[in-house]
């Protein structure tokens, strides 16, 4: 039987450092040494590896990913896995799967523990997405499953999957939704299929995103007693510091400080304004909940309802919107689909 062809993407991170003379971790592994690493992956595919970056995931770039979109677009392979640090995968791993339609698996994956710990899982992680990125199931289902996210030998969904925690190795889960599949010997086992229907609306309505020069997006986290100047700021700059939209982490339902509320509904005004939810997923409230500062007074207001998005992947999502060009009533279209 031919195996399927696997083209791995490196880009750097946890997975791919190694010792300096003083014994700290830096960034010095390519895609050869990731494949050299672990020799089963030859049993399961027809291996090729490029290295497109050695940094870590707390230094990528929004152009960055778009140019990585562009490079899985333009090959001719049955799968790819994507390689990377851990920090910002939650949000990578969504912006690709909001840029790439494609009828053919795309894995990302990454470490927790670096190569020099004992038990590092970045082999243990790259030969499971090699094997998510080679099963049937998963290649007949591509397209239905978009961009996925495997590690610790379990796959998840892009627009849910979290880091729950800085350096443990169990670091990742989609607490919604859970894992959509598993990786048992050598097998994966399918679990589930995600629900979609937001995503591919929000692709048909963004086109050529990656056509469109960058845009500032702002995310301002709410807290008890909080003040607003930061906003106050925001909006008395003249050029509003840069940024062309804002995204706005918000307590419990959808609910933020009664006493900033004004200032925020001038943010609004000033640019789109996006409400998400700081507990990590929604979906947000929409009418339980009376007065300015409200899931009611907001959406009345004008803000842009993130509904289930968390935080960082609405902001990923707004800067593709105004990316591409879109207007505010646009954007307010695509966030609907998650709400």
């Amino acid at each position: 039987m031919t195996k399927p062809r696997i083209h791995i993407l490196a880009l750097g991170g946890t997975i791919a450092t190694r010792p300096d003379a003083s014994g700290v971790m830096q960034m010095g592994l390519g895609a050869d040494d990731l494949v050299a690493a672990v020799p089963l992956l030859e049993t399961v595919a027809e291996i090729s590896a490029e290295t497109v970056s050695r940094v870590g995931s707390h230094s990528l770039t929004f152009d960055q990913l778009h140019a990585l979109a562009a490079k899985i677009r333009g090959l001719e392979v049955d799968g790819v896995v994507v390689t990377q640090g851990t920090d910002s995968l939650e949000e990578t791993s969504f912006l690709l799967d909001l840029l790439l339609d494609l009828q053919v698996p795309v894995v990302v994956t990454a470490a927790m523990r670096n190569p020099s710990l004992t038990s590092p899982d970045g082999p243990g992680n790259l030969l499971a997405a090699v094997r998510v990125a080679s099963n049937p199931w998963v290649r007949a289902h591509a397209n239905a499953l978009g961009v996925v996210v495997a590690m610790l030998d379990e796959v998840y969904a892009a627009a849910d999957v979290l880091k729950v925690h800085p350096t443990r190795i169990n670091g990742f889960a989609s607490t919604q939704t859970g894992p959509l599949a598993a990786l048992v010997e050598d097998r994966v086992v399918p679990m589930s299929l995600p629900v979609r229907d937001a995503m591919v609306a929000a692709r048909k309505r963004l086109g050529a995103a990656g056509s469109g020069k960058a845009q500032s997006v702002a995310l301002l986290w709410t807290s008890i007693d909080e003040s607003g100047r930061m906003i106050e700021a925001m909006v008395a700059a003249p050029d509003k510091l840069g940024y062309r939209g804002a995204v706005i982490a918000a307590m419990g339902g959808g609910h933020t400080p009664e006493h900033s509320t004004d200032v925020l509904l001038r943010l609004s005004a000033a640019m789109p304004t996006v409400v998400s939810p700081r507990a990590g997923g929604g979906p947000l409230l929409h009418k339980t909940y009376g007065g300015p500062s409200s899931e009611i007074g907001l959406r009345k207001a004008g803000l842009i309802w993130g509904g289930r998005l968390h935080p960082l992947k609405a902001r990923a999502l707004l800067e593709t919107c105004l990316r591409a060009g879109l207007d505010r009533a646009a954007v307010n279209e695509v966030f609907e689909g998650w709400n």
